[in-house]
């Protein structure tokens, strides 16, 4: 039995997505809308869809959309997620899942009341480096874990002015300045999503930005933000640390990784580099990174991609690496484009099975809020010089 869907939002990142939604078996009708129609219908007729709604409230009262799948700008999608449960529909979000902890507790709450399937789409939790370490955690190969790292460091230069001035018209400078630890979940939940814990406090540095170029200024910044890089420290529940960065303005090839995670435990070691990774353990060094390394599955000069910047193009054209295990996947998937190191078709299937057998998916409602709000209380602490601040929790998802 299939289900229908409407993708909201026709940027540079959901056509990549309602591709893989419309060959996957579990879904039926694919539709499309946009705040500009236009995009709505280009990303219908480059991709085959079923067709376009004039607007995201009449795709809600449509009895032909059964779901929903949201691409639309980062701070938007707690209200539009809210109001896709609330309409009855089943909900898959881009990150993060808000932006303030009202929302969050608005989204579980509508979770709870409705019974629908929410799933926020973090691209870490495939990550290669975090499938690794929750394997070898299962595994107890690391001892107790006690410290953890996660950065995601994409610099502004690469790629992200582009995509910014395509999302956000003439005002793009105002949005531009998203403040970086309101986008937390690629660092969070890819330490998190290894590490079966949560956050329980956090002190958090901000550094103002000095480019100078309107970007990151607070003047015309929409969120009165001028931090353009971060640091986090955050203690777990049952002992430890993790330490995040997000950073906007980086000396780092962010087109190579932009995220990268480091695990510590009592018997062994896990780091990641740009272009390598090592299991240490007390005999020696290993080097992992070929495990770890996606195969790329097009070519980044591919004309799918001629919309997006050439530095963006990594993150679209990744195939699986071989730590990934690819065999719940379906065989629809196996000559598709994947992208963000592998992640996409296991973020798509985990969505369309959890809608279809009325089970949880990987990073449902709870897990979403570990991953996004530990970011949002960081913020606060960043904004008050560091202070310690606790982190509410949401607990586990009900049984």
């Amino acid at each position: 039995m299939t289900f229908s869907l409407g993708i909201v939002g026709a940027g540079q990142f959901s056509g990549q997505f309602a591709k893989l939604f419309l060959a996957h078996p579990g879904v039926g009708d694919v539709y499309v809308t946009d705040l500009l129609p236009e995009r709505a219908e280009h990303l219908a007729a480059a991709e085959g869809l079923t067709g376009t709604f004039p607007s995201y409230e009449a795709m809600l009262e449509s009895k032909a959309v059964d779901a929903v799948a949201i691409f639309t700008q980062r701070w938007t999608h707690g209200p539009l997620v809210i109001q896709g449960l609330n309409a009855g529909k089943h909900v898959y979000s881009a990150v993060p899942m808000a932006i303030n902890t009202e929302e969050i507790t608005a989204i579980i709450g509508a979770v709870k009341a409705t019974g629908l399937t929410y799933m926020m789409g973090e691209t870490s939790q495939y990550n290669p480096a975090t499938v690794h370490a929750r394997n070898r955690i299962a595994e107890g190969a690391f001892g107790r874990l006690f410290y953890a790292e996660g950065d995601y460091v994409h610099d502004m230069d690469l790629g992200f002015y582009e995509a910014y001035q395509y999302s956000g018209g003439a005002n793009w400078k105002a949005t531009a300045s998203y403040p970086p630890l309101l986008y937390p979940t690629h660092s969070v939940g890819g330490v998190l999503g290894a590490w079966r814990t949560h956050a329980v406090s956090v002190s958090a540095i901000g550094v103002r930005d000095e480019r100078g170029d309107g970007v990151f200024d607070k003047g015309i910044s929409q969120f009165d933000n001028d931090f353009s890089n971060a640091t986090a420290l955050f203690e777990v529940a049952g002992g430890g640390s993790f330490r995040t960065n997000e950073f906007r303005r980086v000396g780092y090839p962010s087109h190579i990784r932009e995220s990268r995670f480091r695990f510590f435990g009592t018997e062994a070691s896990m780091e990641q580099l740009a272009t390598a990774a090592l299991w240490q353990d007390k005999n020696g060094v290993k080097d992992i990174s070929e495990l770890l390394e996606p195969k790329p599955t097009m070519s980044p000069d591919d004309a799918s991609l001629a919309h997006i910047a050439p530095e963006l193009r990594a993150a679209f054209t990744s195939g699986s690496a071989p730590v990934h295990d690819r065999s719940r996947l379906p065989r629809e998937f196996d000559t598709l484009h994947n992208g963000h190191e592998g992640s996409h078709h296991f973020l798509v299937d985990d969505f369309v099975t959890a809608v279809g057998t009325r089970t949880l998916p990987s990073v449902n409602a709870w897990v979403a809020a570990r991953y996004t709000l530990p970011g949002i209380i960081a913020h606060e602490s960043a904004l008050k010089g560091g202070v310690r601040l606790d982190i509410p929790d949401f607990g586990d998802a009900p049984a």
